[in-house]
């Protein structure tokens, strides 16, 4: 893992510095003030269970990672990365106010910092779109590698451009989203298998579900 204070690989995608001090404001927002329930629909989603090592890619500032831990419980394990210094410091702020033990660190999507068939579950909300294509691919190909044989992808990101939906959403993802044919083909193009895909209930948010190929 890297150290805290020590330099860290630049990404290619887009990076969310400024941002971090209103993002819990934008997920309360974009949620109607339901985020609690929606993490927990994520969580659902990847089907975390007790006991499991999880990772999430792109964790912001660190909910998400926080709920998959109460799901994990103590014999499980959570890691969040995120390019963004910013969000990595409010995250483990969050983190210590919990009393979690979720390890955050600074890390980028297309080269993660863990050994390979590290983790059950990797999750990957609301971030492939700041990724441009051939680091979408190279962010998948590391997921694939640090996930054990028949570990779980969840994908979930806008189904179309967040422009349609205006306001502060707009100016945080003025970049858009991805067709959800497109994030299949993204996963199954690393070699996953899809699993489950859908609306994931709100907004245009949509998702994926894949598992890693179990040798034979």
């Amino acid at each position: 893992m890297t150290k805290q204070g020590a330099p860290t690989l630049q990404t290619k995608g887009i990076v969310l510095h400024s941002a971090a001090r209103y993002y819990d404001l934008l997920a309360w927002w974009m949620t109607r003030g339901r985020e609690r329930a929606f993490r927990e629909r994520l969580v659902e989603l990847a089907g975390i269970e007790p006991g499991e090592a999880v990772l999430d890619i792109g964790c912001g500032t660190g909910s998400l990672a926080l709920a998959a831990k109460q799901r994990v419980g103590a014999r499980g394990e959570v890691y969040g990365i995120d390019a963004s210094p910013e969000m990595i410091a409010r995250a483990r702020r969050k983190g210590t106010k919990a009393g979690s033990t979720v390890v955050f660190e600074t890390g980028v999507a297309e080269t993660l910092p863990f050994p390979d068939a590290r983790f059950d579950v990797v999750l990957s909300t609301l971030m492939l779109h700041h990724l441009p294509r051939p680091v979408r691919e190279q962010c998948v190909r590391e997921a694939r590698r640090v996930l054990r044989q028949g570990g779980r992808l969840l994908a979930v990101d806008f189904e179309n451009s967040a422009r349609e939906q205006g306001g502060l959403l707009d100016r945080m993802h003025r970049h858009g989203g991805i067709a959800l044919d497109d994030i299949v083909r993204l996963l199954v193009g690393a070699g996953f298998r899809v699993v489950r895909k859908g609306p994931v209930g709100l907004r245009n948010l949509q998702f994926v579900l894949a598992s890693s190929p179990i040798a034979v």
